[in-house]
Order: C-alpha cells, then structure tokens, then sequence
C-alpha cells in the first residue's frame, strides 16, 4: 500500500511539472535548458557561454515549473557574470513574472543581502529596462520592498523611472499644423 501510495505521489508531481510547463509542446525540460538554469544559479560564465554557443537550441526566457527563469535565478542568486550574458540576449524578457510569488527578477534581486552586489544586479535590471511598478502576488511593487536604508537603489529606480517617462514624451507628434513628421527635420 504505501508503495502504491508513493509511485502514484511520483506520478502526480511529475504530471504537475509537466502540466505547469509554459509551452504545452515543451514536456520536459531540454538538458540545454537544463544547462542554461544551472549557470544562472551558480553564476558558471562557462557553462552559459557553452548554452549561447548551442545554435537555437535554447529558449533565454524558458519557465520551469515554479515559472523561474534563467534570469530570475541570476537575479536572487547574485549571479552577476551570467546576468550578463542573460541581458545581452535579443529575446530576453527582463519582466517575466514567476508563479511562486508574481515576482520579478528585480523583486527578487532585492534579497540578496550583500549591499554591495544588491546595487550591482538592480542596476543591471533597471538598465536592461526592468520595471519597478509591476506588482507581485501580494501587491508590492520594488518600491514597497526597498528598505529605509536602500537609497542608491531608490535613486537608481528614480533615475530608471524618469528615462523611461521622457523616452515615452520623446515620441514626437505632429500637432503644430506644419507639414511633415513632427521630427523637426526638412
């Protein structure tokens, strides 16, 4: 009884990884992607430079079954060289959002306790473009996270924040009545 007990246990959490997969024709984590995880958790540029070198074979923005990416794990796992690498990918998604939490990896990369290393991986996020207004599963966005103390990082969001807002005012508009695109140009 308690083996069937167990093997039907195994076979449910199996079903349940696989169901929770993102893509329903992706059943099983590929040993690439595999790869691509293990590097972004051990900060390994080795391996992730070998993932980058495996032509297509890999998906940058691949979600296990906690719905993690790679760059959630570089992000709380101070995993500053791989983030790297991560961000230069054309297709990465700097927001994806995991099912644990809802959170990003900029919500996650404010748990890492060294200061130091803190500031460096929520610089990388904001440059990357990272948003610190998505909210979380319990409705924090970065903002509500940040403690008292956290100030470079709040001027580095403040920062982030603004650059995004004039590059949306910098969208020129033709409403002067002048002939052309609104680009000032002739």
């Amino acid at each position: 009884m308690a083996d069937s007990v167990g093997a039907s246990s195994s076979m449910f959490m199996t079903r349940f990884l696989n169901l929770s997969s993102p893509d329903s024709n992706h059943n099983r984590l590929s040993p690439t992607d595999q790869r691509l995880l293990a590097a972004a958790r051990d900060d390994n540029e080795e391996m992730i430079l070998e993932v980058f070198e495996h032509e297509g074979g890999f998906d940058i923005n691949y979600q296990d079954g906690l719905g993690n990416t790679a760059l959630h794990y570089a992000a709380s796992h101070g995993s500053a060289t791989v983030l790297e690498h991560i961000l230069s990918a054309d297709e990465c998604d700097v927001d994806p959002i995991n099912r644990l939490e809802g959170a990003t990896p900029l919500h996650l990369a404010l748990k890492i306790e060294d200061p130091e290393l803190r500031l460096h991986i929520v610089e990388s996020l904001l440059d990357a473009g990272a948003n610190a207004r998505i909210k979380d599963k319990a409705g924090d966005t970065v903002w509500d996270l940040l403690s008292v103390n956290d100030t470079k990082i709040k001027a580095l969001i403040r920062k982030a924040e603004a650059e995004a807002a004039v590059s949306m005012d910098d969208v020129a508009s033709d409403d002067d009545g002048e002939p052309g695109s609104g680009s000032g140009s002739e």
